[in-house]
């Protein structure tokens, strides 16, 4: 039911009304000359007028009073709630809103659900309301927001209602301040209703924490704490069995520290063991239990946990190189742990698996490292995106270095292009000079026959996608599918707008039969149209192809210096054939069992049009220095000659530093050897020569080789050595994580007013900046959210000169899994609340399980909270009136109606409204006119007969005399009779002249005139 009045938000300018009967004293002499009638009807129009002024000035508002409920169940969807409680909650609002929903005014019911976000199950609309058992929406269930669920549905509330949410929860939230935004609510008229889910008491066992000091050192005995909490029930209060397992991981080694049985009674255990390390490096520890008897324990996922503690020492250096050319650095190795760095060599067909492994490294080098490598489809290994991501993280947020050192298959020639690692580096590895040639052309012949559907199909357009992201700007590349027919997808072009041509791919289909040689022909004739130096064609089918003639055409594209490889799909493809095929055309045969493959072989075979981005002089190129860098500090100016470096191009960065260049080629930006820049927080350095054992033969009996390397290694490194009076500590609660620094001097004064910065990597590699701030005397504090599960790795930099402190902080499982109680303090409290203008909410107590029918007694849509009110401004509107009745008072005052004429107007208006009244029925009118209609019908036939002649024989009529049947001649002006056989010829009596007859009669008389004057 809605109610309509007037309200103002102004209501002091009301006040002004009193002007009004000043307006009548005033201004009723002025108007005396206007009379009577008329003085009145300005007045009060200038009083209408005065009026809407005051009116609009108040701010006047159309309000709109509704009594109509909305209310919001507001369901926990978190893993804490057990499953039977999920499903009663649905009953309960189902049971509610059928009970008490009022369907005359037009109620209305809606249902948001939560586990870490909240969703909207059900909208609030005014029809019946029935839930399923189970939710539509997905969630998180790890976590709970209340606060999120609580917004949410405020946000859902429409204007013409009262409001009211009903939390169904257990109350424990993990994320967001449920009290803050409930009071928010409140204030605007929301009521609050709680029905609390309670938790069944049921054994739990839960490894709450792992302590360590927050300033482990190397050698230097300290303690591990284990905290484990049991929950159990007052029906088993009993201990119960189970295995404690500690181990300590540090790159690719894991130690078993503890593991023992052991008994937990209700309550908190804390077990201790004692610890020493003795080598630098970053360790993981984690504690594990597992309970003898699974049932005792109700959420197994909390009995783990994890922490991390760093132990500095001397550098340490990672060191990959290709698996396929082992020993390649193993000269360098040797000269840089000769200068007491530490260097750990690691394949590349063995890499790192997680950021944590990097953290023990002060500095990566990837030396000569494809990024795919392997002669068949069972050997190739490939640097994935996320462990590249990984690379460029470690640098960029964590400050480790990154050097890349250079070779035939390192920058470019490596496959590098076009990857999160070349934004890393000081250099392009693309070389875009004008006035190099175009590189290389790729033709990639795809089968997209009926049996490619499916994986196959979308694994081949994935690896196109890759192949055409390694190739630059300058090569060439082309897409023909083929099925009983050859269909260009990409027709041969210049790799310049990859997502353009990665859209093209995406468009790739599977149907039809096999029959490669049409697109062989059509990829082969591109491949020998294109200008390139280098030009290579990769087939790909699963399947028998018909027709001949592969073998031979492959030879010619030999001929005509084009290579030729094949990629065989299962053991339906004719491996035999496709075999001879790569053997002719001078590539390579893979045979794929698994499609997976595909793209690192797409992305192996594509580094073939890379060869030219080498450059070779047998004859030696001398490096010039450029400028005198901290790496070259020191070493002498007579380099030794080179005999080849990969060909890059330095980025416009006034970061990026070039120490060293070649003099061949001319072009000094593609000519860079050592180049250098800061990437974040660590440092990235390109040497685009190798270290001695193809190139740089020369080098390594040169008196500076040791110096220089280990210089570029130490620039490049974190800064390491003692942490000296800063000491790091970490603590994870309620979804953040917080960081404590202490900082002394070397006399064990605080250190105040530093200038303190942190930057974290957390589990899906996003990076995050941490803001420290003092909060007492040589103690500083930052804070960020910890609410996913996963490793965070932390790295602060203390200031200006200082060493970047490091830390690990793993967040092992949500604090769902922590709270095994009703939150009952807070969800009272939530009830208690009470909205403005209305009475506090119902705390609708039950026990979890029972009948939701019963238990569905208070009426949340009972009528104890303010009524809906919807207001709209008419202000304007008002303004609009008051200035139309101005011109109306301006028209009285000015303009004079004689309004004499109203009096006869209303006469003859009463007159003729009296005629009506008092007319005749109707059917006595139309028998009167009927009759007229028959005497004027009558009159007509007798005119008719009255002139009408007889033929007389002996009558003559004078030529010229007119005669007409019922009309006169005009010139028998006299009545005559004729007694030609005693005929007698009535007399006609001429009728009155017409307008007609004496226009004509006049005309006559002119044309006798005129005949006359001719005469």
């Amino acid at each position: 039911m809605l109610d309509y009045s007037l309200a103002f938000d102004s209501p002091w300018f009301l006040a002004l009304l009193a002007l009004v009967p000043l307006v009548w004293l005033l201004t009723f002499r002025s108007l005396s000359g206007l009379g009577g009638a008329r003085r009145l009807l300005a007045l009060a129009v200038r009083t209408v007028v005065l009026v809407l002024i005051v009116m609009a000035l108040a701010e006047a508002q159309y309000v709109r009073t509704s009594d109509r409920m909305t209310v919001i169940y507001v369901l926990d969807e978190s893993l804490s709630v057990p499953e039977a409680d999920r499903r009663w909650m649905t009953e309960y609002v189902n049971a509610s809103v059928a009970q008490h929903r009022d369907r005359e005014r037009e109620d209305r019911a809606g249902v948001v659900v939560f586990g870490r976000e909240a969703a909207v199950e059900v909208p609030p609309y005014d029809f019946e309301l029935k839930m399923p058992p189970t939710i539509e929406s997905t969630l998180d269930p790890q976590y709970s927001n209340l606060a999120g669920a609580m917004k949410l549905a405020r946000a859902l509330f429409p204007h013409d209602s009262s409001k009211r949410l009903v939390l169904l929860t257990d109350g424990n939230e993990n994320l967001g301040d449920a009290r803050q935004q409930a009071r928010a609510l409140v204030e605007s008229g929301v009521g609050i209703d709680v029905v609390p889910i309670h938790l069944a008491s049921r054994g739990e066992v839960a490894v709450e924490k792992l302590i360590l000091p927050s300033d482990v050192r190397r050698g230097q005995p300290f303690n591990l704490r284990v905290v484990l909490n049991r929950d159990a029930p007052e029906s088993n209060p009993a201990p119960i069995g189970g295995k404690l397992r500690i181990v300590r991981k540090s790159s690719d080694r894991e130690e078993t520290l503890a593991a023992q049985d052991i008994e937990l009674p209700p309550g908190k255990r804390v077990l201790t063991v004692r610890e020493e390390i003795d080598q630098p490096d970053f360790y993981t520890y984690e504690a594990r239990f597992i309970p003898d008897d699974p049932a005792s324990d109700a959420m197994p996922q909390n009995n783990r946990g994890t922490t991390f503690t760093y132990v500095r020492g001397r550098g340490q250096v990672l060191l990959i190189e290709d698996w396929q050319s082992p020993g390649e650095f193993d000269h360098l190795v040797e000269r840089l742990r000769n200068e007491n760095l530490e260097v750990t060599v690691q394949p590349s067909d063995q890499l790192f698996s997680s950021l944590a492994e990097l953290q023990r490294y002060d500095t990566v080098i990837l030396a000569n490292v494809p990024r795919s490598s392997g002669e068949n489809a069972n050997n190739i290994s490939h640097f994935s995106d996320e462990q590249i991501d990984m690379l460029v993280q470690n640098t960029h947020e964590l400050g480790s270095g990154l050097i890349m050192m250079g070779g035939p298959n390192s920058f470019g020639a490596g496959g590098w292009t076009n990857t999160e690692l070349e934004k890393a580096m000081p250099v392009d590895f693309q070389v875009k000079s004008p006035k190099v040639v175009p590189v290389g052309a790729l033709a990639l012949v795809i089968d997209r026959s009926g049996s490619m559907s499916g994986e196959k199909i979308e694994l081949s357009k994935v690896a196109a996608v890759e192949a055409a992201k390694v190739m630059g700007p300058r090569d060439s590349i082309g897409v023909v599918a083929f099925d009983t027919q050859a269909i260009w997808t990409v027709p041969m072009q210049p790799v310049q707008d990859p997502a353009r041509i990665a859209n093209m791919i995406g468009r790739l289909t599977s149907s039809g039969g096999t029959n490669m040689y049409p697109a062989m022909l059509e990829a082969h004739q591109a491949l020998q149209n294109v200008d390139a130096s280098v030009k290579h064609m990769i087939l790909l089918t699963d399947g028998h192809t018909n027709g001949t003639g592969y073998v031979e055409l492959a030879r010619q594209a030999r001929r005509l210096k084009m290579t030729v490889s094949c990629v065989a799909i299962g053991v339906d493809a004719e491996q035999n054939q496709l075999m001879d095929v790569a053997q002719a055309g001078g590539g390579k045969f893979y045979s794929v069992q698994n499609p997976a493959a595909i793209p690192r072989i797409f992305i192996r075979e594509a580094r073939r049009i890379a060869r030219p981005l080498i450059l070779e002089d047998p004859g030696g190129m001398t490096p010039q220095m450029v400028f005198p860098h901290e790496m070259i500090k020191g070493v002498s100016r007579n380099l030794p000659p080179i005999t080849g470096l990969v060909l890059t191009t330095v980025k416009s960065n006034n970061l990026v530093e070039v120490s060293l260049a070649s003099p061949k080629p001319t072009e000094r930006a593609n000519a860079t050897i050592l180049a250098s820049w800061t990437y974040g927080l660590g440092k990235a350095v390109a040497w685009t020569t190798d270290a001695g054992r193809r190139w740089a033969t020369q080098w390594t009996g040169w008196e500076n080789y040791d110096k220089l390397f280990s210089q570029i290694v130490r620039w490049s490194m974190r800064p390491t050595g003692d942490g000296g009076k800063f000491t790091l500590a970490s603590d994870v609660r309620d979804g953040k994580a917080q960081l404590v620094v202490t900082a002394l001097d070397q006399d064990d004064t605080f250190l105040n007013f530093l200038s303190m910065a942190g930057s974290v990597v957390g589990p899906d590699m996003e990076p995050i900046d941490v803001d420290f701030r003092q909060t007492a005397p040589g103690r500083y504090v930052g804070e960020f959210d910890a609410q996913t599960s996963g490793s965070y790795f932390v790295i602060v930099n203390p200031g200006a000169g200082q060493t970047p402190l490091r830390t690990g902080i793993n967040v092992g499982y949500s604090d769902e899994f922590r709270d095994r109680e009703t939150n009952e303090p807070l969800l009272r409290s939530l009830a208690g609340l009470t909205p403005t203008g209305g009475q506090p909410g119902q705390y609708i107590d039950q026990i979890s399980g029972a009948d939701a029918a019963t238990i569905a007694e208070i009426n949340p849509f009972r009528r104890d909270l303010p009524k809906a009110t919807a207001s709209q401004d008419i202000w304007h509107l008002l303004v609009l009136g008051a200035a139309c009745l101005f011109f109306a008072d301006v028209f009285v005052r000015r303009v004079h109606v004689d309004l004499a004429w109203v009096a006869p107007l209303a006469v003859r208006v009463r007159e003729r409204v009296l005629r009506r009244q008092q007319a005749v029925p109707e059917g006595e009118v139309m028998s009167r006119l009927r009759s007229r209609k028959a005497q004027i019908g009558e009159q007509i036939e007798q005119r008719r007969a009255s002139t009408r002649f007889e033929p007389v024989d002996d009558v003559h009529v004078q030529p010229g005399a007119l005669q007409e049947q019922g009309a006169p001649s005009r010139e028998a002006k006299q009545p005559a009779a004729s007694s030609a056989r005693g005929v007698a010829v009535e007399e006609v009596q001429p009728e009155q002249e017409t307008y007609t007859s004496r226009l004509l009669k006049a005309k006559k008389q002119v044309w006798e005139e005129r005949n006359k004057e001719k005469r």
